[in-house]
């Protein structure tokens, strides 16, 4: 619709547009459902400048969005997990600290070590590492997913393993000698990636894929992604008596809502739990005396 006058802008062009973007260009209701939210909003604009009297994106059928199944890890996985990862060094340590912080992937990539305080043993989020390519600029720091700053307090497991690798990052760069390449001050050091190669060069998107698809070969869970971590510490979380809005606030979701539609399914183990709870009530009421 590129070429087209905005004054001639129909609906049915842009129905066409939906339907072949998503028939012929093979793209994903939820990416459609962005284009319209992006293209309804620049004509909402449009409107309201008076160059059209009303928005063509109105009244078009967008495909079903259906949710994605939630697929957390099991107890059995997440124990079988934490063997094989802490034989996988660098990449271990960053997909344990994934799954028990829920941070996203390119998060946990941009994490910096002046983001991260031992003494209070806290984590500031931030910022995200972002893929670009190459003719682009390569791999850029950014804002979060939402242009949030979150501050998270992980369990002291998780505080151990950025611990280790401080020590383990200290020593690979006087290993490194003259190729490293994460810094040279101790300025730049507090700045500095905390997740980074053996001569200080961030992490390859990529890489972290290959050495999670290893592991997670070897636990049984072929399938599994690595955003799945996430959505692991998130169901752990709230089966652990997390209330949803500190499970909100540690993913770094807009709004609890969000949250509850995600996560909103009540696992077997916590309605077993809550079936368990209700009848130790039941039994204390029942052994109550009647009141005079």
């Amino acid at each position: 619709i590129g070429k087209t006058q905005l004054s001639k802008l129909s609906p049915a062009m842009i129905q066409t547009m939906y339907n072949t973007l998503q028939h012929e260009k093979g793209l994903s209701p939820k990416t459609i459902k962005n284009v319209h939210i992006c293209l309804r909003a620049a004509l909402n604009q449009a409107v309201e400048n008076d160059m059209i009297p009303r928005n063509p994106c109105h009244n078009a059928k967008l495909p079903k969005v259906y949710k994605s199944e939630i697929r957390p890890l099991s107890d059995e996985q997440v124990h079988d997990f934490l063997i094989e990862a802490e034989k996988d060094n660098i990449y271990g340590m960053l997909l344990r600290v994934i799954l028990f912080t829920g941070l996203r992937e390119s998060e946990a990539l941009g994490l910096t070590w002046d983001c991260v305080n031992f003494a209070k043993g806290s984590l500031t989020i931030n910022k995200q590492l972002q893929r670009r390519p190459q003719y682009a600029g390569g791999p850029q720091l950014t804002s979060t997913k939402n242009g949030k700053v979150r501050v998270l307090r992980p369990a002291g497991f998780v505080m151990n393993i950025l611990k280790e690798r401080y020590e383990q990052q200290a020593e690979q760069r006087k290993l490194a000698g003259s190729a490293w390449e994460a810094w040279h001050t101790e300025a730049e050091h507090k700045k500095a990636l905390v997740f980074t190669n053996e001569i200080g060069h961030h992490l390859q998107p990529k890489r972290v894929y290959l050495h999670f698809k290893k592991i997670a070969e070897e636990i049984g869970a072929p399938d599994a992604r690595v955003h799945d971590l996430r959505h692991t510490f998130a169901v752990l979380s709230l089966q652990n008596g997390d209330d949803v809005k500190t499970v909100q606030m540690n993913l770094g979701h807009a709004s609890a809502a969000f949250t509850l539609d995600v996560y909103g399914h009540v696992s077997d183990r916590m309605q077993r739990e809550s079936a368990a709870r209700m009848d130790q009530y039941i039994a204390s009421v029942s052994r109550m005396e009647p009141s005079t």
